[in-house]
């Protein structure tokens, strides 16, 4: 979500019992400001807050020229002084699944560690070798975020479009999703690289409209029954909460462009979810 959308947002999703100090929010709406020039960024979101032991992480993305692609993210222990954060590899990913686990500390130069004896080598040559893993929080927070990002960032339908050249850009005639549609969870989007709708027939894809159709609807989302969508506010304002990651929460305010979302947790993905449905 932007700056000025920050209080609105973040009082909203106090209900999970977390949310930001006045002195932090005081802070973010300075520093998100000097961000955005510091980095020639289009525009600065605040991402959310991931809870450490000793610190917590606030976290922020700057977006460039496309609104999709080549995010850059940034993370902060005092609402100030802002770092950036790795891209999040494939070998990045396989280091921090293999030997991360528990919470966060807070301290981003905090090392967890792995060992495990594996095979090496195949027939008369196969031996076992000690293999340690070594991994840094700060990697393992880039890992988390776009992880979240992968499972549960949410956009409303047609509220961003794709030109023929392939960039996202906000869509500047969305006035909002009607509340009829504003029900359906199919109305609600994946902002990442789309993944079911390559697999979808030529049938399927004739009645989408590759402007707005470009990426995958939450509705398609495995196991079904892992997102809870609600009115709040008297009907107005239109809330999706993941039960993947609990804490992150979206907001869709009905006939109005005003949307976004904010992840407030632990950083660590609800593994129970399958028995809770």
């Amino acid at each position: 979500m932007d700056s000025d959308s920050l209080h609105y947002f973040v009082d909203l999703a106090a209900g999970n019992g977390l949310t930001l100090s006045s002195e932090q929010r005081a802070s973010l709406q300075t520093s998100l400001v000097i961000l955005k020039k510091n980095y020639k960024f289009s525009r600065v979101l605040f991402w959310g807050k991931i809870l450490g032991i000793k610190c917590d992480y606030f976290i922020a993305q700057g977006i460039e020229e496309d609104e999709m692609k080549n995010k850059k993210t940034l993370y902060s222990l005092n609402c100030l002084d802002w770092h950036l954060l790795p891209p999040a590899t494939d070998s990045m990913r396989a280091d921090v699944e293999f030997a991360a686990e528990g919470r966060f500390t807070g301290d981003p130069s905090h090392e967890s560690q792995r060992t495990e004896m594996q095979t090496q080598g195949e027939g008369d040559e196969t031996k076992e070798e000690e293999v340690t893993v070594k991994v840094n929080e700060e990697s393992r927070l880039a890992v988390t975020v776009f992880n979240i990002d992968k499972d549960a960032s949410v956009v409303p339908r047609g509220a961003f479009i794709k030109s023929p050249g392939g960039k996202v850009k906000t869509n500047l005639s969305f006035k909002g999703l009607h509340p009829t549609e504003a029900a359906k969870l199919r109305n609600y989007l994946h902002f990442r690289e789309p993944v079911n709708l390559k697999m979808k027939s030529i049938l399927e894809m004739a009645d989408l409209n590759p402007a707005v159709d470009f990426l995958d609807p939450l509705s398609e989302d495995i196991p079904k029954g892992s997102w809870s969508l609600q009115f709040e506010r008297g009907g107005t304002v239109c809330v999706l909460r993941s039960l993947l990651w609990l804490g992150l929460t979206f907001f869709n305010v009905p006939q109005t462009p005003q949307h976004g979302y904010i992840y407030m947790g632990d950083g660590l993905m609800n593994l129970d979810l399958p028995f809770m449905l």
